[in-house]
C-alpha cells in the first residue's frame, strides 16, 4: 500500500506526458461509449445550461425552432441531465488535478484588448458549435473512434482553423 501511496503521490508531482494524457482520455472515451452507449459530448450540457437560464428568466426555449427540430429529447430539466453531470464533473476534475499538481492559478486579464478577443472568440465558438452541432469533442474526438469519416474531416479544418486563428492572434493580440 505504501509503494502505491508513493508511486501515486510521484505521478502527480510534474505533469503527465502528452501521451499519457491521450491514452488515459481515450480509454476513459471508450468506457463512457460502452457504459451509457452515449459519444461524450461537451457543447450539449452547455447548451441546455444556457437554455435553463433563459428560462428561468421567463423564456421559453422548448419551443423555438432548434429545440423543436434538434433537440426534440431535450431532457425534462435543462440543469438535471447527464451532460450538465458530465461539464461539471470535467472541471471539478481538472480543478482537482491542477490543485493536486500544484498548478493552479489565477491569471488577471492583462489588457481590454485581451478580454475583448475572448469575449468575441468565446460567442464564435459557442456559434460554431450549434452550426456544426458540436465541439472538437463529439466532431473530433468521440469522432474518429467510433470510425465515423466526419471526424476526420472535422479533424483538417480543425487544423487549418487552428493554424489561421494563431496567425491573427499573433499579428493583433501579441
Amino acid at each position: 500500500m505504501k509503494a502505491l501511496t508513493q508511486s501515486l503521490k510521484k505521478s502527480l508531482e510534474k505533469s503527465w506526458p502528452y501521451l499519457k494524457g491521450a491514452i488515459i482520455l481515450a480509454v476513459l472515451n471508450i468506457i463512457l461509449l460502452l457504459v451509457t452507449g452515449r459519444a461524450w459530448k461537451i457543447t450539449t450540457g452547455f447548451l441546455y445550461m444556457g437554455a435553463g437560464v433563459l428560462e428561468f428568466f421567463g423564456l421559453n426555449p422548448r419551443s423555438w425552432y432548434y429545440f423543436s427540430v434538434y433537440q426534440n429529447d431535450a431532457p425534462a430539466s435543462f440543469f438535471m441531465n447527464r451532460y450538465t453531470a458530465m461539464n461539471i464533473s470535467i472541471i471539478v476534475g481538472a480543478a482537482i488535478a491542477s490543485l493536486m499538481t500544484s498548478e493552479f492559478k489565477w491569471k488577471k486579464i492583462k489588457t481590454k484588448k485581451q478580454l475583448v478577443f475572448g469575449f468575441i472568440g468565446g460567442i464564435l465558438m459557442g456559434f460554431g458549435t450549434r452550426l456544426s452541432f458540436g465541439c472538437n469533442i463529439g466532431s473530433y474526438f468521440s469522432a474518429i473512434p467510433s470510425f465515423s469519416l466526419h471526424g476526420w474531416v472535422y479533424a483538417v479544418f480543425m487544423f487549418i482553423g487552428a493554424y489561421i486563428g494563431s496567425k491573427v492572434l499573433m499579428k493583433f493580440l501579441l
